[in-house]
């Protein structure tokens, strides 16, 4: 089994939703069907990025990471050129 960090991109405002799951295309469906109250708002969503990790706790860090000040910024970095192109 996998577990998938991913971010989702808000077609709405532009914000962005970092999560984990073990079913990223179960948990996609149920963001852009308003399943999850924190991100429901700010529907549709498209997927922009996303990692698979064999631990859970590994997947988890990385989420909290990618969710603080310099995870967030990793995000920038990485994403530069799609995040440019909006």
């Amino acid at each position: 089994m996998f577990y998938y960090v991913y971010i989702l991109e808000s077609l709405k405002n532009r914000s962005l939703y970092i999560g984990y799951t073990t079913d990223l295309k179960k948990r996609f469906a149920e963001h852009n069907n308003g399943e999850s109250l924190a991100a429901k708002p700010f529907r549709p969503y498209k997927l922009i990025f996303y990692e698979a990790f064999i631990n859970k706790k590994d997947a988890k860090a990385r989420e909290e990471y990618l969710k603080s000040g310099w995870g967030f910024r990793s995000i920038k970095k990485m994403l530069k050129g799609y995040l440019k192109q909006k």
